[in-house]
């Protein structure tokens, strides 16, 4: 007799008894119970929930050429849990240049010696950008200002630059303006801000190494604050800030936690003058594994190209990424950076036959 109660040796029970056969058939077994792949296609394809910070790991440390399959499953969660729709969107800066704090990435601190100069933008200059993003098919405007967070002046210029843009454009409009306080962010929902972006921008335990002047508890609050007064949160960061790959992966799993609306995915642009300004860009295939990761890790979310795909990713690069889990796009130019043109982008979308999302399906 054998363990169970089979006869050793009946026909039904007979087991093969090569050494070598058995090893072969465990190593086959052991390969598809840990591939993470497959273990993603049950748990994300099938059922929706998310890669966890252990798993989101797994998937950046795999090697290149499993780099195809990975992009090809990312694909089949965003088509399945999102859809083919890409959402378009314009952003404008309403205050460039002169902020207080010390993001070592960017060119609009003042602390830095960048070339970047404060400038304010007029009212007038908004609408008209709004109403050139309309023009390209995009749903979404964000107005976005270099400062810690918003003082009265900069929440009265919003609220008239809002009014103007809703009589003059049918178009959602978004903010981003810093750490704000509990009462500005119900002035900027009443106001009918559809959308705010607050990026954590890296991992919590690599943020002290990008910014001094605020922490990163600070800006999960605005996140959470933004979520309970019911606008729709938009919250990601930034790629290639010297952190590690189980940092990457810490990240992917805190916005998992956080579970934004949009998270836009920037590439690190090393500017003139900043700290950051000597980082390597990084490879484009770490790039692509990160976009694929972050779709397997929030298959549900608007996963936006942000700045930084241009130099990282290339054109080629850029076709790859919206075949392996982005869903969204900001044409035209950044904030301080040229970007791809809009018809570039529009014309990319249209050679993928990928729609772009309607507004009344926004609202």
């Amino acid at each position: 007799m054998v363990p169970g109660g089979g006869l050793r040796g009946s026909a039904r029970f007979r087991v093969p008894r090569s050494p070598r056969f058995l090893l072969a058939v465990t190593a086959e077994w052991s390969q598809k119970l840990s591939d993470i792949l497959e273990i993603a296609r049950v748990q994300v394809l099938d059922e929706g929930r998310g890669l966890g910070t252990a798993q989101a790991l797994e998937c950046l440390k795999l090697p290149d050429d499993r780099l195809a399959d990975l992009l090809a499953l990312a694909h089949e969660v965003r088509m399945k849990w999102c859809g083919p729709e890409v959402e378009v969107e314009g952003i404008i800066s309403l205050k460039t240049g002169g902020c207080p704090e010390d993001c070592h990435f960017c060119s609009q601190s003042g602390q830095f010696p960048s070339p970047v100069r404060a400038a304010w933008l007029d009212i007038p200059s908004l609408v008209q950008a709004a109403k050139e993003t309309a023009a390209t098919g995009a749903t979404e405007f964000c107005i976005v200002a270099a400062v810690r967070g918003p003082d009265r002046r900069l929440m009265d210029q919003v609220r008239e630059g809002v009014a103007a843009i809703r009589e003059a454009v049918d178009i959602n409009v978004a903010c981003s303006l810093g750490m704000l306080t509990r009462e500005q962010v119900e002035e900027l929902a009443a106001l009918g801000v559809h959308r705010y972006n607050h990026n954590l921008e890296t991992a919590r335990s690599h943020f002290g190494k990008v910014v001094t002047t605020h922490t990163w508890e600070e800006r999960w609050d605005t996140c959470l604050m933004v979520r309970e007064a019911g606008m729709e949160l938009c919250c990601g960061g930034i790629v290639g800030m010297g952190e590690t790959l189980e940092q990457r992966a810490e990240f992917a799993g805190q916005l998992g936690e956080l579970a934004p609306d949009e998270v836009p995915l920037n590439f690190l642009n090393p500017r003139p003058g900043t700290p950051f300004e000597r980082f390597p860009l990084l490879e484009g295939s770490e790039a692509l594994k990160t976009i694929a990761t972050f779709r397997l890790a929030l298959p549900r979310t608007i996963l936006r190209y942000a700045g930084g795909r241009e130099l990282t990713l290339g054109d080629l690069g850029t076709r790859d990424g919206m075949l392996g889990g982005i869903n969204a796009i900001i044409v035209g130019n950044y904030l301080t950076t040229l970007g791809r043109t809009a018809e570039q982008d529009l014309g990319l979308l249209a050679d993928l036959r990928m729609p772009i999302k309607a507004l009344s399906d926004t609202l």
